[in-house]
């Protein structure tokens, strides 16, 4: 009777964790935490970390980086996402934008690191190298990678002046290790 208990609870908790609506509708807006790029004229590094879409929320997060050359007026966007695979594209995924902090897909994003200045101008060409690099820019797999975790745990071990440190939840970072 316990058993049958607990995975009714399991399987509410997870109907609960995904939209009614699907995720066409859920949320894309800003977060408000990235500096605005016409506010802060200095480079900029940012990586941020919000819960996946769905039931996998629960238990993992989807993780990216933005960088923001000095005077730049949008950031460069790098994520991997696995449905691009799907389409026939790479799963890397650059793009430009003025709001790298959107909220992924319905969960509001948390910042985990954040450089400016100086630093960051002389850490972005050392990320922009490793970027290109990046072995897996085509392939994608949820477990046990390569994922979205994976691509920020590769740049953090190829410029581990980044100190960079992913949550425990970001599934798959252990995947670069190889």
């Amino acid at each position: 009777m316990n058993l049958r208990i607990l995975l009714l609870t399991v399987v509410t908790l997870l109907m609960s964790a995904c939209s009614n609506d699907g995720w066409q509708t859920a949320s894309r807006e800003p977060a408000g935490i990235a500096p605005d790029p016409d506010v802060e004229p200095r480079a900029v590094i940012e990586v941020y970390a919000a819960d996946a879409y769905g039931w996998k929320g629960l238990i993992a997060v989807h993780t990216w980086i933005a960088l923001k050359e000095s005077n730049a007026d949008k950031y460069s966007l790098f994520e991997v996402v696995g449905w691009r695979v799907e389409d026939g594209l790479p799963a890397l995924r650059q793009s430009q934008t003025r709001t790298p902090d959107k909220f992924w897909y319905g969960a509001k994003p948390k910042k985990l690191l954040s450089i400016k200045g100086d630093k960051a101008a002389e850490l972005i060409p050392q990320i922009n190298t490793a970027i290109a690099r990046y072995p897996w820019a085509n392939e994608y797999r949820v477990f046990p990678g390569p994922n979205s975790n994976t691509f920020p745990a590769w740049i953090a071990r190829q410029v581990p002046e980044l100190g960079l440190e992913l949550p425990f939840s970001a599934y798959g970072s252990g995947f670069a290790d190889r």
